[in-house]
């Protein structure tokens, strides 16, 4: 596994597939995933400090998940399949169980960045995934 961060979230409201740029945490590789005009939006909320009067989505699952006694561990990209990112939120419990719950990436995303969770790719999903730039 190779720990990534958020380098990036490019918004246009013209087009339904916005575009976050994952950078490896110890090296130089990053990759783009195209997400949802809603989950872009949740992700930079979050990122830019940006304060809603009610829950969104995502803080309501965070918050649901820890009022279950269980925390988000980490966030796994774990595979890609015909240019489809598949995504696992791995829960720790109460009892120091560990549970896999499958997801797509960008909603892992958003509730990583509100966990404060760290983001995991698999090692041959980031090296196929990889690009030179995408800035």
């Amino acid at each position: 596994m190779v720990r990534v961060e958020l380098s990036r979230i490019v918004i246009d409201e013209r087009r339904q597939d916005q575009i976050i740029v994952l950078k490896e945490v110890s090296g130089p590789r990053k990759f783009p995933i195209m997400i949802g005009i809603l989950e872009a939006s949740s992700i930079k909320m979050k990122v830019t400090d940006v304060q809603m009067p009610r829950p969104l989505t995502h803080d309501l699952l965070l918050s649901t998940i820890e009022g279950l006694g269980a925390q988000v561990q980490h966030v796994l990209i774990d595979d890609l399949v015909e240019g489809t990112f598949y995504a696992k939120i791995i829960l720790k419990t109460q009892d120091d169980k560990e549970h896999s719950i499958d997801a797509r990436p960008s909603d892992s995303i958003a509730l990583a960045v509100r966990a404060g969770a760290p983001i995991f790719v698999a090692d041959e999903v980031i090296e196929r995934a990889s690009v030179s730039s995408v800035d």
